[in-house]
């Protein structure tokens, strides 16, 4: 087969499409045709390389996919040739404490398929049966390529780790990004009063359009400001952020009393001043995320599947133009997610 791969870490020139050995199913895994599946920037960080992951090499990316069962292995018992699938990507061992209490993104083996271990951007992808959600006929394939990882992670922050409630005021920034624009269609559905930060005046349209009610041009205004006269300086009850060091203690400073910041990602760094004066006086929570549990993933992907939630496409590629699809998450161009398909499927 051809797959989407690279075989050291760098700039998006490591990154080839090519042949790759057919992958061989395991007893409890699915071999499942890939009609197309999206990027995250995940991607770019495990192909920059990241602190304390030792990939095997060639490393194949992608924990977003979609596509059509074309064989399963013996101890396989949910799915069958021909049914349509989507990849969730959160891998757990199943055993300990975490595991059997029901919350596998604690595993204390957690890891991710394209981070710690080959993805699945490829013409075929051999996936563990538990790691497949069925797809409804009649849901494009860009849609279901798309949706798991990001509306799964957005849909556990805001529902699970925050407990939003009908009434509260959400200020969800990077609005256009991938996480971002699934979180501002949660909180809309969940009834709350939803803020955005965008960096340009489309990008901010595309987040009115998902459900913003309030949109702030982060290039050219500080968010914590405006978010301080847009609420007669009361302040927001969530702040989602995922940005890390740039944002954190703007996103501090734009809480109410009492208020929540969750955060799912550090994408400018992950070490910012604690803000423990802050934090202690106005008695904030301070929440960490990571992916979503199985049944998150099929609550939220009934609301993509019944179309109350859409994955905004920004472009769709052939994976012979990965690096391209790596450069537009990089540069931050468009707003919402970056499509593959293998080039045999245009």
């Amino acid at each position: 087969m051809k797959a989407v791969q690279f075989g050291e870490h760098g700039d998006r020139d490591v990154i080839e499409y090519g042949e790759f050995p057919d992958p061989d199913p395991a007893a409890d895994e699915v071999l499942v045709d890939v009609k197309a599946g999206a990027l995250n920037h995940l991607d770019v960080w495990t192909r920059k390389g990241l602190p304390g992951v030792d990939l095997e090499m060639p490393h194949i990316p992608g924990s977003d996919a979609a596509g059509v069962v074309e064989a399963v292995g013996e101890d396989v018992t949910r799915f069958e040739p021909g049914d349509r699938v989507t990849v969730t990507a959160g891998v757990s061992c199943g055993e300990c404490e975490f595991c059997r209490d029901g919350d596998p993104t604690l595993c204390y083996r957690f890891n991710i398929l394209g981070e710690h271990q080959r993805g699945v951007h490829a013409e075929q992808a051999a996936v563990p049966e538990e790691n497949l959600v069925p797809v409804p006929e009649g849901v494009d394939w860009e849609v279901a390529g798309s949706a798991s990882l990001v509306f799964g992670t957005a849909w556990r922050m805001l529902q699970t780790r925050a407990d939003v409630e009908a009434g509260e005021k959400v200020l969800v920034l990077g609005a256009s990004g991938g996480v971002g624009h699934a979180a501002v269609q949660i909180a809309d559905h969940a009834g709350c009063e939803v803020f955005a930060t965008a960096s340009s005046e489309e990008k901010l349209r595309y987040a009115e359009e998902c459900g913003a009610d309030h949109v702030i041009d982060y290039e050219s205004d500080d968010f914590a400001d405006e978010v301080a006269e847009i609420t007669g300086r009361r302040g927001v009850d969530v702040v989602v952020d995922h940005v890390g060091k740039e944002t954190y203690p703007d996103s501090l400073k734009s809480l109410a009393r009492g208020g929540r910041v969750v955060t799912c990602g550090a994408t400018t760094g992950p070490n910012p001043g604690a803000g423990l004066d802050r934090i202690f006086w106005n008695q904030l929570s301070v929440i960490g995320s990571t992916m979503a549990t199985p049944g998150e993933v099929d609550d939220v992907l009934e609301l993509v599947w019944d179309g109350t939630f859409e994955p905004r496409i920004r472009e769709v590629l052939p994976m012979s133009e990965a690096a391209r699809a790596h450069e537009l998450l990089e540069d931050r161009q468009g707003f919402g997610k970056v499509v593959v398909k293998p080039d045999s499927e245009f």
